[in-house]
């Protein structure tokens, strides 16, 4: 398309845009060309409840039993008040890098440097961790089809069904937003199949229980009767504390719609929908999804389908072969769905980083490919860190290993064991960026959005803050390998040493290089004169 023909395609929610991202003293680099679908379809292949659910799905049922199914609550409901304070914030600064841009103007640059540093670390983690995660679909898929025999144990096949899952990704996300786009946008209709068409299929197949199934804990509280071997002491409270570890780990990703929004038109009204939806949606499909699994389970118990890989297969093994191979398909594309969307993510943050030169190579980071208009050389770099983290599944000891007060788990791989921190980091820096929010408002700040919280906007901040810390605790609290949560979660102290190491290589990185010397120039809001003011870094 010509110059001419772009100028005279603009519209009126694109200059508004435009000018808005001007008024925060950036100048439009990446193309606008996400409409409100497009927009939503990435953040919810991000959040993906089938890939949640199909990864998760034996640690809810094996330390929470049936019951578990109505834990999905609390993060649903929690998370859309979370959703609502970065909605306010992402029609107020509508720019590429969501929670490092909200919280780089709410507080100040260093502040912001460190929210960014968490949350990117975390979606690098997070592709290598999805895209590892659908090799035993692969080789279940490819044994039907072509008789191979790979073991998804492997290290081997991993690594390198990983990479080349990471390259198709890859080079999908540097041909421009759009095909970013078109790919979420079918992994939305491939997750409505997978979700609400699994459970009707299920249904007419036959499910094995009733209702009242749902309602019971199948004896999980007890280690005699519990599938991990785990013991709850008796305690459904116990038991709920952990199993609700299960959905929290899949309720966020909603905010990538954040991260997308200088290509989205209209963003200071499409992208907080957006976030709403991608988690209404997100919990509608895997309530569904989750009770539709929990009534197919073959037999009177729970043991069976848990001491099975992965779970669901067991499950599913019960279908015509025809209808299985057809449900794999959709599981594998759900699974690169969901790793694209959180690649485009994560390439958006690098690159709006670098445009503010709070990493090194920024002046190479930050370019824009001018046939593509996209962050090539961000996609690049964040594919091959991902893919650096893949090789971590090589390190795995094969007894128990001690260090001072810390263990680390014989038989769990590093990157398994960096999964964790992939969700722990994401509620750290989402529990960093309400805290802006809240700092924001207590200096005066007055949302000029087009999507405003009002007088509520103090007290949904507040709720959000606190779900956000009680379950950032629960997700990193240190118990033990023998503890259920040590054992089957946060392998005892190895979530929160992680957590230290990111923080520490961050902050000396941050005081010898001062990267928020450069973030500092990049403070401009015309909405806010002062803004620019705050938290400036010494000369």
């Amino acid at each position: 398309m010509s110059h001419a023909a772009e100028s005279a395609s603009t519209t009126p929610s694109t200059d508004h845009d435009d000018a808005r991202l001007a008024s925060l003293g950036y100048q439009p680099q990446l193309r606008r060309v996400l409409g409100l679908f497009a927009n939503f379809s990435v953040a919810f292949t991000y959040l993906s409840p089938m890939v949640g659910i199909y990864s998760l799905f034996i640690y809810g049922l094996g330390s929470g039993g049936p019951a578990y199914i109505w834990l999905n609550f609390i993060p649903i409901i929690g998370m859309l008040f979370v959703a609502l304070v970065f909605g306010e914030l992402a029609s107020h600064y509508p720019v590429a890098g969501a929670l490092y841009q909200y919280s780089k103007f709410s507080v100040g640059p260093g502040y912001g440097w460190f929210v960014g540093w968490f949350y990117g670390f975390a979606l690098l983690v997070t592709v290598a961790a999805v895209d590892t995660g659908v090799v035993a679909y692969v080789a279940s898929l490819t044994h039907n089809w072509f008789g191979w025999n790979l073991d998804p144990a492997d290290h081997k096949t991993i690594l390198l069904t990983t990479l080349v899952l990471l390259l198709i990704q890859t080079i999908l996300n540097i041909t421009g937003a759009v095909v970013m786009g078109r790919v979420a946008q079918f992994g939305v209709y491939v997750e409505i199949v997978g979700t609400f068409g699994i459970a009707v299929i299920l249904a007419i197949h036959g499910f094995h229980h009733g209702l009242g199934y749902l309602f019971s804990t199948q004896g999980v509280t007890h280690a005699a009767t519990n599938p991990f071997g785990v013991d709850f002491h008796g305690s459904w409270l116990g038991a709920a504390l952990i199993a609700v570890l299960a959905p929290v780990y899949i309720y966020y990703g909603f905010e990538s719609a954040g991260d997308i929004s200088e290509e989205t038109k209209d963003a200071g009204r499409q992208v907080p929908r957006a976030m709403r939806l991608a988690v209404i949606w997100g919990g509608i499909g895997s309530l569904v999804l989750t009770a539709a699994l929990l009534l197919a389970i073959p037999g009177n118990g729970n043991k069976g389908v848990v001491d099975a890989t992965g779970g669901v297969p067991v499950i599913l093994a019960q279908l015509p072969s025809g209808v299985q191979d057809f449900l794999l398909l959709m599981i594998v594309f759900a699974f690169f769905s969901c790793g694209t969307s959180i690649q485009g993510a994560g390439s958006r943050l690098m690159f709006s980083y670098s445009r503010d030169e709070a990493l090194p190579g920024s002046s190479w980071l930050r370019q824009v490919h001018s046939r593509f208009g996209t962050p090539v050389n961000a996609l690049i770099t964040g594919a091959v860190v991902s893919a650096l983290f893949v090789l971590l599944v090589f390190v795995s000891p094969a007894t128990n290993k001690h260090f001072l007060f810390i263990t680390y788990p014989g038989g769990i791989n590093a990157l398994l064991a960096l999964v964790s921190f992939g969700v722990s980091g994401i509620y750290l820096s989402f529990l960093l960026t309400v805290i802006a929010s809240i700092v924001a408002r207590s200096r005066g700040w007055v949302p000029e959005g087009r999507f405003t919280l009002g007088s509520r906007g103090w007290l949904v901040s507040i709720i959000a803050a606190a779900y956000l810390a009680l379950m950032f605790v629960n997700v990193v609290l240190p118990t033990g390998l023998s503890s259920p949560r040590g054992a089957l979660f946060n392998y005892d102290w190895i979530t929160l040493l992680v957590i230290a190491i990111i923080a520490v290589v961050g902050a000396a990185y941050f005081f010898t290089a001062r990267p928020d010397r450069g973030v500092s120039h990049h403070l401009h809001d015309d909405l806010e004169p002062t803004g620019a003011e705050r938290e400036l870094p010494p000369a």
